[in-house]
């Protein structure tokens, strides 16, 4: 008989930046919102020779041997990812990986599971602190960003999605968002953020997007996510090529909007686009409008926001490890 762990972590949408200008001594700040599919899903056990399968392996396995290092580890193991988030896509992929993979392999081995520890050794979680605070707890999110002694960003606040509302994710899977080294080189090259942009932003997420979504108000929450998308989005186009990565997500979003979605924009880099609806109905009405307008390479998913955290279980069988 063999003990496994399989750990699922949902993936996140990047709703924007707080304060990329970083005046007051802290700079990034974050609001987000994990959701209920995709995930990334992987289950460990014991093994007589360490072997790793499934999509994204490669990364996957990475973060197995350097953690197995850190935490003095010296056993073997077998690591199956069952589901993996899209990678590049703007959903946390990197993160949401590494966070798996070290909450089980704490799990199994009997360690507290300390997943804002691990993604900062793993070098997860540099700007946004909404994968790692996705971790612990569902909602809709907000980190205060990075301080000058270079913590974790701290949460500061954390609100239940509305039980109702439905999220639709515009996927372009022929296209990457900016990520890995060009994305440190768009960060170098782009001009110091206006403090004034910063204020309105925080005005946006304090006065209208958190009571909003305390209230349900669905139109003022998605004004006030426009208009954040659009501060921060002005200030990377020079590096994107637009507010959105991908015109066919902006022509999808655009559509969707028409139709009455609210709150259309971009998770992080991109390329996905996503909108809110108020109901799983008016959801299917908004896609089924904006699939005349979807090229081929368009996906358009309807998901939920997620109100609770990682899964961990941990089980005993006989043939997973043999």
């Amino acid at each position: 008989m063999s003990t496994f762990v399989t750990a699922s972590v949902p993936a996140r949408l990047h709703l924007g930046f707080l304060d990329l200008n970083g005046g007051t001594g802290r700079r990034f700040g974050s609001i987000g919102l994990p959701l209920s599919e995709p995930e990334t899903v992987v289950s460990l056990a014991p093994a007589s020779s360490t072997r790793v399968e499934g999509p994204d392996r490669e990364r996957a396995a990475r973060h197995l041997e350097t953690l197995c290092r850190h935490l003095n580890i010296r056993a073997r193991h077998r690591l199956v990812v069952e589901e993996a988030i899209p990678p590049h896509r703007g959903l946390g992929s990197g993160t949401q990986m590494a966070v798996a993979v070290a909450a089980a392999l704490r799990t199994l081995h009997g360690l507290p599971v300390n997943a804002g520890e691990d993604a900062r050794f793993l070098g997860r979680g540099e700007r946004s602190g909404i994968g790692i605070a996705a971790f612990d707890e569902g909602g809709l999110i907000v980190d205060a960003g990075r301080s000058a002694e270079d913590r974790e960003p701290p949460v500061v606040s954390r609100i239940p999605f509305p039980r109702d509302w439905r999220v639709i994710l515009i996927l372009d899977h022929g296209h990457t968002g900016i990520h890995g080294q060009e994305e440190i080189a768009a960060f170098r090259a782009l001009p110091p953020f206006p403090a004034q942009s910063a204020a309105e932003i925080c005005r946006r997420v304090l006065m209208q997007a958190l009571p909003a979504a305390v209230e349900e108000d669905l139109e003022a929450f998605g004004a006030a996510i426009e208009e954040i998308q659009i501060q921060v989005g002005s200030y990377f186009a020079p590096a994107q090529g637009g507010i959105f990565a991908s015109k066919q997500v902006e022509r999808v979003a655009r559509r969707l909007a028409e139709s009455g979605a609210a709150g259309i924009g971009q998770s992080s880099w991109g390329p996905t686009g996503f909108a809110f609806a108020p109901s799983e109905e008016a959801a299917r009405d908004y896609v089924h409008a904006a699939h005349e307008v979807a090229e081929k390479d368009i996906e358009m998913r309807i998901v939920r926001g997620r109100n609770d955290g990682a899964g961990i279980t941990r089980r005993t069988l006989g043939l997973l490890g043999s």
